[in-house]
């Protein structure tokens, strides 16, 4: 059995390199996937992971490329909510990452995951809607 201490990161938009760079930061043996070998030139210059240009459904570039079964913990964060759903259920049940991290555009898509060992799930819009209310609620205090 392989020993898990990567972090892959599927998706490289804003979100994904924030994440991937402060991964990479904290010294996590860091993979990113994106099929766009420009989203990846897009990592900053100190980023020490190991980039892959493919897509994430190809199994072999997972499971060669990426070392998927090495994989602690994903974050699935590319902008295809169909994607990442595929995505959670492959890593999860077929490759049995432990700690599995999705973000949805809609939150309506949370509970086709749910019962996913590892898996737990982001929404932004959620996160606008709260960081919104605690502006809001500062802003009646002064």
């Amino acid at each position: 059995m392989a020993i898990r201490n990567k972090t892959l990161i599927i998706g490289v938009g804003r979100l994904g390199i924030g994440i991937a760079n402060r991964a990479s930061s904290r010294g996590e043996d860091v993979i990113v996937i994106d099929p766009e070998p420009s989203a990846l030139a897009r990592l900053d210059d100190t980023f020490n992971g190991f980039k892959v240009a493919a897509s994430a459904t190809d199994l072999f570039a997972l499971e060669h490329n990426c070392e998927v079964k090495t994989v602690m913990k994903a974050a699935i964060v590319t902008g295809d909510d169909n994607l990442n759903l595929f995505l959670a259920h492959l890593l999860s049940t077929v490759y049995e990452v432990p700690n599995i991290i999705v973000r949805f555009n809609d939150p309506d898509n949370g509970p086709l995951v749910k019962e996913l060992p590892g898996v737990r799930t982001i929404y932004p819009f959620d996160l606008s809607l709260e960081k919104f209310g605690e502006i809001d609620n500062q802003g009646e205090d002064k």
